[in-house]
């Protein structure tokens, strides 16, 4: 259910972006207002070009959401507030923290939140061995190295 949900929501952010763009250029005059003259086979190119961009939505979440696993020695518990201190550094306020150690980070700016729909969170769960960062592949690539590097410092 979560990847349909995400799914739609990028459909929706990649169609009004393209929304916008071709908004401007059709008040800057660059591109015919007539959309039977902006596009070469008109109303039927918007459609294609709908369907183009479900593709896209569909896969995109397969690579845009990940896991990655962080390497930490010691119990979880010792990491806490290395984990927090670098999540709030990174911008995001913890959201709840489970019995397990598991914790959920939202963002705190509430327009990056607004731009990425509501698809901010960063969940951090123990594992053996260390930490399962999971969320936006492009933030999580961040944080697990600076959790990498902030919880070696730690030991």
């Amino acid at each position: 259910m979560r990847y349909a949900v995400r799914a739609v929501k990028y459909f929706i952010q990649v169609s009004i972006t393209m929304a916008l763009i071709l908004g401007i250029l059709m008040a800057l005059g660059l591109v015919s207002t007539d959309v039977n003259v902006a596009f070469q086979q008109g109303w039927r190119s918007i459609g294609i070009i709908a369907i183009l961009f479900g593709v896209v939505s569909g896969i995109y979440p397969l690579f845009g959401y990940s896991k990655r696993t962080v390497n930490a020695n010691g119990e979880p518990a010792g990491h806490r507030s290395a984990i927090i201190g670098t999540m709030e550094s990174r911008g995001y306020t913890l959201e709840k923290e489970a019995d397990d150690g598991a914790m959920s980070f939202r963002l705190r700016s509430i327009a990056a939140r607004i731009f990425r729909f509501w698809e901010d969170r960063v969940s951090i769960s123990p594992v053996l061995g260390g930490f399962t960062v999971e969320g936006l592949t492009r933030d999580i690539t961040r944080i697990a190295g600076n959790l990498e590097f902030k919880l070696r410092d730690n030991d």
